[in-house]
């Protein structure tokens, strides 16, 4: 079977980097009915956190985000990377993309089970379509 490569809206939300902030975060995202495809946060300078969030309806959030009123970023895209789980996959990927030139900014990859894998990787804005054809080669 083939790796399944799409192109996904994120958004960038900071918080402050206190214990909680990141359930206030993502109840009241709950509690506008937004649903996420994949999430991932960390400390950046200051005290405080960031959220990347890429959601399941990027208008839903849009509007979510202005209601609740957060520190939300412009929206920007990720690579959303998935396929049969096998060695040496998130190796094989990064070589390719560097090869090419093309930096990775951040990655998360996880085995989501049943002999499947997750990524999600973050590159220049506008190397994304280069990668995204590296990536399907």
């Amino acid at each position: 079977m083939a790796d399944n490569i799409a192109v996904l809206p994120y958004y960038s939300v900071t918080v402050p980097n206190k214990t909680g902030e990141g359930a206030k975060l993502l109840g009241a995202l709950r509690d506008a009915g937004v649903n996420l495809l994949g999430l991932w946060a960390y400390p950046v300078k200051g005290k405080k956190a960031q959220f990347d969030l890429v959601p399941a309806d990027p208008k839903l959030f849009a509007k979510a985000a202005k209601k609740l009123k957060l520190e939300c970023g412009p929206k920007q895209n990720v690579i959303c990377w998935n396929g049969e789980d096998r060695a040496g996959a998130a190796a094989d990927a990064t070589a390719k993309l560097a090869a090419a030139g093309i930096g990775i900014h951040a990655m998360q990859a996880i085995a989501s089970g049943e002999g499947r894998f997750g990524a999600l990787i973050q590159v220049a804005q506008g190397d994304i379509k280069k990668a995204v054809k590296l990536l399907s080669a």
